[in-house]
């Protein structure tokens, strides 16, 4: 196998954004994926190369995956590809009367009913998680992200990406919540995927672990203790040894020895590229400025324990900026006096800190601000459409929000 040649911290990133396809009249659920890509290919398969983007089929068929080709820097030539890509993928659909829908979960799709899962190549892992977990529920097929792929070179680089990504990640959910909504009703969590993506496959905990990683800085470490438990615990329901540990792997960021990246999974995707890019921006100039020990120093950063991190993931999962942080020390990490703060303040401070030593803040300025003013795309869809709302309502909001998608605008109140 041809080893890809590697590139050290913050030279390039790799971006993956999920969309479902619906129908454009009732917004259901369209399982279409591979008619789409056969459209491009010709025939059934599942990537489909268009230059800097690449089209690629999820675990389910109404999902399809936009993702950067190779690792990128230029975010404003990326974001003009994605755009355009889905201005191409709509206009495609457009003949099955279907388009591209944004957000982290479908509001009203029946999994349990509706989910169709891959049925063409490379289908054979698919098929053996169905066994294990049945992948029908929300936890499966109604959940959409933005994945960061961040490289590192080496070991050393390796501990100092790891340190800095697991105290990022308990703020994520305050940044990109997108999943407010359930089986038609609001769930009361700002991030309802979160909350299915801890939990879904419980039958095997050590998958998943907390979420936040452990405390491991080093290759070996990490094999020997995260990867052969996970080994361990999927044998007996993998007879023939086909699932990959390092596949199976769950954490909220999972790093990729093999090509030398780590891969933030628990981003909500948001209404449209713009804003998505702008977030990914955000998020790289904030683990940036914690791995250059700009943040706290490299020895510090390291003693974090999973526990800690995790109960704040938790809280910012439910309730987004509204969560209220009383680890004083993580709030004193950042550089904040005082012994609470909602994770909005916590934000605030650092985009007003980021502002001066990040050299291109207009990367992520203007859609960060409106995230902290307006909230995060949940607290504005709840917003949008108050707190019992009509499936009329329901509709005619996410509609606003494929037409974000389509001509790649945020969505404001």
């Amino acid at each position: 196998m041809h080893q890809p040649s590697r590139i050290h911290l913050f030279q390039g990133y790799g971006v993956e954004l999920e969309y479902m396809l619906v129908d454009r009249s009732t917004l259901q659920i369209k399982p279409i994926t591979d008619d789409l890509l056969k459209h491009e290919l010709g025939h059934y398969g599942s990537d489909v190369d268009k230059g800097m983007v690449t089209w690629s089929n999820e675990l389910v068929m109404h999902v399809v995956e936009l993702k950067s080709t190779k690792p990128e820097s230029d975010f404003a030539t990326l974001e003009k590809e994605f755009a355009a890509n889905v201005k191409n993928i709509n206009a495609i659909l457009s003949q099955w009367n279907a388009m591209l829908l944004p957000t982290a979960a479908h509001p009203f799709m029946d999994p349990m009913t509706e989910t169709k899962l891959w049925p063409h190549e490379n289908n054979e892992v698919y098929t053996i998680y169905n066994k294990i977990f049945d992948c029908k529920g929300h936890g499966w097929s109604n959940l959409q992200s933005t994945h960061l792929n961040l490289p590192f070179y080496d070991d050393e680089e390796f501990a100092r990406l790891h340190a800095a990504v697991r105290l990022v990640l308990p703020l994520l959910p305050a940044l990109c919540a997108s999943s407010p909504m359930l089986d038609g009703k609001l769930t009361g969590l700002m991030d309802t995927r979160l909350k299915y993506y801890k939990t879904n496959q419980s039958k095997i905990p050590c998958i998943t672990g907390k979420v936040i990683p452990e405390a491991v800085f080093s290759r070996r470490n990490y094999l020997n203790t995260i990867y052969e438990k996970i080994k361990a615990e999927i044998a007996p329901y993998d007879p023939e040894g086909e699932l990959n540990a390092i596949w199976v792997n769950s954490r909220g960021a999972i790093p990729r020895f093999d090509r030398g990246s780590i891969e933030i999974r628990i981003m909500d995707i948001q209404e449209c590229p713009a804003a998505d890019l702008a977030v990914v921006s955000f998020v790289i100039g904030l683990i940036k400025a914690l791995v250059n020990g700009k943040i706290a120093d490299h020895e510090a950063q390291m003693k974090w324990k999973t526990e800690t991190l995790a109960h704040i993931l938790d809280q910012t999962t439910e309730k987004a900026q509204e969560a209220v942080i009383t680890q004083s020390e993580y709030l004193a990490l950042f550089g904040m006096q005082q012994t609470t703060a909602t994770a909005g303040e916590v934000l605030q401070h650092l985009a007003v800190k980021m502002a001066t030593y990040d050299p291109q803040p207009e990367r992520w300025k203007k859609p960060v601000d409106l995230i902290l003013k307006e909230g995060t795309l949940s607290q504005r869809i709840v917003g949008a459409m108050g707190k019992d709302p009509s499936h009329e309502t329901i509709v005619a909001t996410f509609k606003m929000l494929a037409t974000c998608l389509a001509d790649n605008k945020m969505f404001s109140l």
